[in-house]
């Protein structure tokens, strides 16, 4: 069976972090992503892990889309040059075109945006809008509090099927894209 994964979001953070692993890590996806001919859609700026995965998929000749809003650019990012980049007029607007652009996300350590852009695609896939899947990196075990937090929701009855969210999970970039390679 042919991959169904043509175009992959990756969230996570306009800053780099307090760890070096972290752009290593964002650098390595951007490389993988690249080399099996996997369309990065990101959210555009030139800064932080999201400027590394960019630059790192387009130094090994990936296809590459930035999704960002007028606002944000002016705001608290520089636009990366020399890649397509669309402009939507909100945030909101913004997380609708990288969905519709992608057929998987992943997600790498952030902040509360990148935090954000996750808690929308798991509603969708609880409610039953998509089955797209999410696929954390843990570098450093930076997702362990969050997957103990939706544990504990689980276990307080407030997450009722855990089933219902496409989730999937690696330590390292390479562990990651085998997952999405086999999906």
């Amino acid at each position: 069976m042919k991959n169904k994964i043509k175009s992959v979001a990756v969230y996570c953070s306009h800053e780099f972090g307090n760890s070096p692993q972290f752009a290593h890590d964002a650098a390595r996806i951007g490389e993988l992503l690249a080399r099996n001919n996997l369309r990065l859609v990101f959210g555009g700026g030139d800064v932080g892990l999201m400027g590394t995965v960019c630059n790192a998929a387009l130094d090994n000749g990936g296809a590459v889309l930035g999704v960002s809003t007028t606002h944000i650019a002016a705001l608290q990012e520089p636009l990366h040059t020399g890649i397509e980049t669309r402009m939507a007029n909100s945030i909101n607007e913004r997380k609708s075109e990288m969905f519709r652009e992608s057929d998987a996300f992943i997600i790498l350590p952030g902040g509360l945006g990148t935090l954000n852009e996750l808690s929308d695609i798991m509603t969708m896939q609880q409610v039953g809008e998509t089955k797209k899947p999410l696929f954390f990196l843990n570098t450093n075990e930076f997702w362990t509090p969050f997957i103990r937090l939706f544990i504990h929701m689980q276990n307080c009855g407030f997450i009722e099927d855990a089933h219902v969210y496409n989730m999937h999970g690696a330590r390292t970039p390479d562990e990651l894209i085998k997952q999405i390679l086999k999906y």
